[in-house]
């Protein structure tokens, strides 16, 4: 750590630093937060220079994330109904910048529409993988399945079953350092930046894992995760604004 570097801006439930210029826009919906605390130094490594772990009474948190993605739209434009909404699966860490702003680091991003995934590798340079997915809603219960298809490994896969309980009136402190993310951190042209978001606080509810395989975060760089998550939460979604990328 740096003589330089700033504190950690505070937890908030939107964004401290609201974006002035909005790049494009999406739809997060049916989001199940799985969440398993590990220590800093087991996750440091695999962060991009500049950013550490960020951390709650001492420990970080890698998270396993499925959800819908919802009509991807750019600078302005109405979003894309088919190309821009699919299903993805993301593993993600919690970073903290020299300028003090928290994000995450994504890991991996599964996805199952393959002109996404192209688009957002060659250009964006985010881990994304083409995978079969699945998202299915019976009335509290919901399912999420995922089966790498490219680049791999082939066949790593993902079966998530939550129950869906009541909402979350007064989120608890864990819970909004989980969801209180206002940009993603990531190597873009050899250098570390920054992508600012903004959104409406996350609707948070209660939630009861019923099942669980999982065959993602190894492949991420976290082997040996076992056990029950510290975390299981569900939110119905938000819409989301990004703005321009920056250096940090």
């Amino acid at each position: 750590m740096t003589a330089s570097r700033q504190p950690a801006e505070p937890v908030t439930g939107t964004s401290p630093r609201p974006i002035s210029r909005t790049v494009f826009t999406q739809g997060w919906r049916d989001a199940t937060f799985l969440h398993w605390a590990l220590e800093p130094d087991r996750v440091a490594p695999l962060l991009p220079a500049g950013t550490v772990p960020d951390t709650l009474d001492g420990v970080t948190y890698v998270g396993l994330i499925p959800f819908r993605m919802l009509r991807i739209g750019f600078l302005g434009a109405p979003g894309l109904p088919y190309l821009g909404s699919f299903a993805e699966t993301n593993v993600r860490l919690y970073s903290v910048d020299e300028r003090g702003r928290r994000g995450v680091v994504f890991r991996s991003l599964d996805a199952d529409r393959l002109l996404p995934v192209l688009a957002a590798r060659w250009v964006a340079r985010l881990p994304y993988l083409w995978s079969r997915m699945r998202i299915r809603r019976d009335g509290s219960r919901i399912s999420y399945t995922t089966q790498r298809r490219w680049p791999g490994p082939v066949g790593a896969s993902s079966r998530i079953d939550v129950r869906i309980g009541e909402r979350l009136t007064d989120p608890d402190p864990l819970a909004r350092f989980l969801t209180g993310r206002w940009g993603l951190h990531e190597r873009f042209l050899g250098r570390t930046a920054y992508w600012p978001n903004e959104h409406p606080e996350w609707p948070l509810h209660r939630a009861e894992l019923l099942h669980l395989e999982e065959q993602l975060l190894a492949p991420a760089g976290l082997p040996g995760i076992a056990g029950a998550p510290d975390s299981v939460l569900y939110s119905p979604g938000v819409d989301v604004r990004f703005g321009p990328l920056s250096a940090r």
